[in-house]
């Protein structure tokens, strides 16, 4: 079980970032506040998670205007989408082998 584990991505440790990865792995591009919302959250601890995820190459952030107002989007690059789903399958592994 211990080899499971390791198969565990850390950069996915905390509850916001899997937030923040399930929603993006689902949908195309997610904004900002749609994130905030969804995950209540603060923007500062919004940002810190997605900043984390960002260095890692697992989102991509796209800068914009929408009308007169800044907007700012997110998506799931293809290693984080890779990434994302070995972890879920790690868990899953995990999960399955502690019914046993």
């Amino acid at each position: 079980m211990k080899h499971i584990i390791t198969k565990l991505n850390q950069a996915f440790d905390h509850r916001i970032r899997l937030g923040i990865m399930s929603i993006l792995m689902v949908s195309d591009w997610t904004d900002f506040n749609t994130l905030k919302e969804t995950l209540d959250v603060t923007d500062g601890r919004l940002a810190s998670h997605i900043k984390a995820l960002e260095k890692e190459g697992y989102i991509e952030v796209r800068k914009r205007f929408v009308g007169r107002k800044p907007n700012t989007s997110y998506r799931v690059t293809p290693s984080g989408r890779e990434a994302f789903q070995g972890h879920l399958n790690a868990l899953e592994e995990l999960l399955n082998n502690a019914k046993e």
